[in-house]
């Protein structure tokens, strides 16, 4: 498929038995994206922006700033996504608009970090399981594979059964995080937090507030993800600009009301020591019963990320088998539930193979340094899209075009190069891990290997 082709109405056609059907409406659509965004980041990233920024005003301003860059690649992304509505996402941006080298790349890279990280989120949940219900250490991985294995076959068996499950999850989420926040301006003591008059003289050291901004950008990672169902989108055109960016909206209020209700009731010394900072808000709001509340936050948090992982992330492989790029069988379409059940079992089989593993962190740090090139460069194809089609009358269109792109572009390689500056070892080995792939490229498509 050339870059100047004309993209078919697919939104309209009836599937093939071989296409994935467009089952999904707009809310459904959202809430994979606020469900992968929202896991686990909101909990821990706090302390650590909290200890790199040094002030209360900063660390805020820190998450304002990386909610600004997350926007910037959502206005962007929405637009290709839009034009180009087929299964895969950013697989088929990168495709389009820069051939299938740098597609293939993108899809290794997923294939070989993407299930040790669902295999991560799956742990984290059984772990915080072990806290409500009385699980011995033993069987905290066991119930991590068996999570997998349940929400794979929900996946399995149809992707409303998974929007089911993605909308409550997520509606459910967003709403005990917003409680929280309530609560924490509700109930907390006058003077007990960071905001007291004593923490408001606090300097503000910009060398802080960018290794802040660095980390929270962790935080935001996920809105992206949701174009792997484009193909699956009913009236994409409309649907796919209103959950990416309206998801993503979400989020960064999600996150601001999060943060500011947490500098409400702890000092900035005691967020930035905090490993689990949700936790001791709501201790010191509602005494010990506040610790099992939270646990259940999170399992809640990471249940929904899991599931819409394995929602969301099949379907770049089915799009690569499609391609020829990756072994045939991984294209087929369930000729009943009309799911790509053979990318949804592989994944879920290679997570739960993940979980013998023990460096969960250093893989899932892997796969962002590994990921950051590909999401500029998803960004970036618009610039491609533009130069070569003349957006249809009331597309949707990116504002504060060509800034807005630009703005994340260039934060995607400045959040590279500071990696590669303070850990050149895993940046380097992000990068080897990328190139590792360009031999296999040339081996499928030098053999034709299909199947």
């Amino acid at each position: 498929m050339s870059l100047t082709a004309e993209i078919p109405p697919s939104a309209s056609r009836e599937p093939s038995l071989g296409k994935l059907p467009r089952r999904l409406g707009p809310w459904s659509t959202a809430a994979v994206t606020v469900g992968i965004m929202i896991g686990s980041g909101i909990f821990r990233v706090p302390a650590q922006a909290a200890a790199e920024t040094g002030s209360a005003g900063a660390m805020l301003l820190a998450w304002v700033i990386g909610g600004v860059v997350a926007m910037s690649g959502a206005l962007t992304l929405a637009e290709v996504a839009a034009h180009y509505p087929e299964a895969g996402g950013m697989y088929v941006y990168l495709r389009e608009a820069f051939g299938r080298l740098p597609a293939f790349l993108f899809g290794w890279v997923y294939l070989i970090v993407i299930p040790a990280g669902a295999g991560a989120i799956a742990l984290v949940f059984a772990e915080y399981l072990g806290r409500l219900v009385p699980l011995p250490p033993s069987a905290i991985r066991p119930v991590a594979a068996a999570t997998i294995v349940l929400l794979a076959a929900a996946q399995y068996r149809s992707i409303r059964v998974g929007a089911a499950i993605q909308n409550l999850s997520t509606a459910a989420k967003v709403a005990a995080i917003l409680l929280l926040a309530f609560a924490s301006f509700a109930l907390a003591g006058p003077g007990a937090g960071a905001w007291s008059a004593s923490a408001a003289s606090q300097p503000m050291h910009p060398a802080g507030l960018g290794l802040g901004v660095v980390t929270v950008l962790w935080a935001y990672n996920g809105w992206q993800d949701v174009t792997c169902l484009s193909g699956e989108v009913r009236d994409p055109h409309r649907n796919l600009p209103l959950a990416i960016v309206g998801g993503t909206l979400v989020v960064v209020a999600v996150y601001l009301a999060a943060n500011a209700a947490y500098l409400r009731v702890l000092p900035l010394a005691d967020v930035a020591a905090s490993p689990l900072v949700a936790a001791d808000v709501a201790v010191r709001l509602v005494g010990p019963g506040g610790a099992a509340l939270v646990s259940a936050l999170v399992c809640l948090a990471t249940f929904g990320s899991l599931n819409a992982v394995l929602m969301a992330v099949p379907r770049v492989f089915w799009a690569m088998a499609d391609d020829g790029l990756f072994f045939r069988a991984v294209a087929a379409v369930h000729p009943r539930y009309r799911t790509p059940h053979v990318a949804i079992t592989a994944l879920g089989a290679l997570a739960v193979a993940y979980l013998a593993l023990r460096s969960f962190e250093q893989l899932i740090e892997a796969f962002i340094l590994a990921s950051l090139p590909f999401w500029a460069l998803s960004v970036a194809s618009v610039f491609v899209l533009r130069r070569h089609h003349s957006p249809a009358p009331g597309a949707y269109r990116t504002p504060g075009y060509p800034f807005v792109p630009l703005l994340f572009v260039t934060a995607m390689a400045a959040l590279l190069g500071n990696s590669l500056r303070l850990h050149p070892g895993a940046t380097l080995t992000s990068l080897g891990a990328i190139l590792a792939g360009v031999p296999l490229f040339y081996v499928w498509r030098s053999v034709g290997r299909r199947g």
